[in-house]
């Protein structure tokens, strides 16, 4: 049997079984057995057929691996979304906030808001940063 088909053959069967793992190893594997493939279909002799294929995988280590993984890592931990994105944001007091209600604009959106410290008021026109959202309060604490 001609190398150029075992080279073929193990391809195939690298790329099936990157298909049921996902790990891109073999998917790795299997393209540098593809590159082999077509230099022993272009006549080369085996040594230069190994240096062809160790060469594409490199290749692939240092170009496709960096990719692929930036591709499967889950987003970072840290990237809030919806109104836990507000948390840490500061607001402006619209109307007077105790520890039962009060308004605050934050970021452009008006929201009710309640004082952090049931203890404290906070009157109109000061800035204060959003401590928590319970619902669709806001909890608040003045900044210093």
């Amino acid at each position: 049997m001609d190398y150029w088909v075992i080279w073929l053959i193990v391809a195939v069967v690298l790329g099936v079984a990157e298909i049921f793992t996902l790990t891109t190893a073999l998917g790795l594997l299997g393209g540098a057995a593809l590159f082999a493939s077509a230099a022993a279909g272009l006549g080369l002799p085996f040594p230069f057929q190994l240096l062809v294929f160790i060469a594409a995988l490199a290749a692939g280590v240092v170009v496709v691996r960096p990719i692929a993984r930036r591709h499967l890592m889950p987003p970072p931990s840290d990237r809030r979304f919806g109104v836990q994105a507000l948390v840490g944001k500061p607001a402006y007091v619209l109307r007077e906030v105790t520890g039962r209600d009060g308004r605050v604009q934050i970021g452009g959106e008006e929201w009710s808001a309640r004082a952090y410290d049931e203890t404290l008021v906070i009157p109109a026109g000061a800035v204060v940063d959003v401590i928590e959202i319970e619902g669709a309060t806001a909890l608040v604490y003045p900044r210093e």
